[in-house]
């Protein structure tokens, strides 16, 4: 049975609906993941498969658009109201068995708000949501798919077993991958780092020291680090104050001599 229930209305982002579960059942696996009209066959009788698949279901993704609010029954009143709207069963019986239940809110579409949801699904306004949009879906559906593989183990396995990962977020202490071995074959996939400025290091798939914002001279090997317009190495003359810099040329050394009898070291310039 599914581990993900799309649930949507018809007439209000039903396209969203087959975009996310297309994804999603592209990387955790088509029996994964939940869809009345690809899932139920024909011939099956559908209050009883939706029901059901609901009732076993770990998650249940709730996409929501602009009309999803404003939809009206049969008698004109709004749908929510009706208790055989399925969209309103489906999340109530999603409620009632305890599975995970996230909105999805595509586009500009507000959070929802208690005041204006029927009180038998006013706590469908304190679960946690996430949006997409369809200019950034590719983020949108990355994002949802660590989120889907963080909440259920299960998924995270099947998305490995297909040969994909599960990639998570790192937060710069830990893998950037829920397995070890899948940082070889997901190099690319989504890692944020939280720091700005300084050095740092990656491991992994790429691994090494890396610089941020760096505001003047770097150096991370070992030694010294000096910093001036022009590097010398000689010894000045102690008599008369000159002294004999051999500087790299063109094609050669050459040396010259030059005075330097009002330069002195500088505390922080070395």
């Amino acid at each position: 049975m599914p581990l993900i229930f799309v649930n949507y209305r018809t007439g209000d982002e039903e396209s969203t609906a087959t975009l996310v579960e297309r994804e999603l059942s592209r990387r955790f696996g088509d029996t994964n993941v939940f869809r009345a009209s690809k899932s139920i066959g024909p011939g099956r009788r559908y209050p009883q498969e939706l029901i059901t698949a609901v009732r076993r279901s770990s998650v249940l993704l709730a996409v929501i658009g602009p009309r999803w609010l404003q939809a009206r029954s049969a008698d004109g009143h709004t749908a929510l109201e009706a208790p055989d709207d399925w969209t309103r069963r489906e999340i109530l019986e999603a409620f009632e068995s305890g599975a995970m239940v996230i909105p999805l809110l595509v586009g500009r579409t507000e959070p929802l708000r208690q005041e204006v949801l029927p009180p038998v699904l006013g706590e469908l306004a304190d679960c946690q949501y996430r949006r997409f949009d369809h200019r950034n879906a590719e983020a949108d559906l990355d994002r949802l798919a660590i989120d889907l593989a963080l909440l259920v183990p299960e998924l995270a396995d099947a998305a490995r077993g297909r040969g994909r990962g599960a990639p998570v977020e790192s937060d710069g202490d830990g893998p950037s991958s829920v397995g070890q071995a899948d940082q070889a074959r997901l190099p690319a996939q989504v890692v944020k780092h939280r720091q700005r400025g300084g050095i740092g290091n990656l491991n992994g798939a790429f691994s090494g020291t890396f610089v941020s914002e760096s505001q003047g001279p770097v150096h991370t090997g070992s030694g010294h680090l000096y910093h001036s317009r022009e590097q010398y190495w000689g010894a000045p003359f102690p008599d008369d104050g000159a002294r004999t810099d051999r500087a790299e040329g063109g094609s050669g050394t050459e040396d010259r001599r030059r005075q330097r009898q009002d330069e002195r070291p500088v505390d922080g310039e070395r």
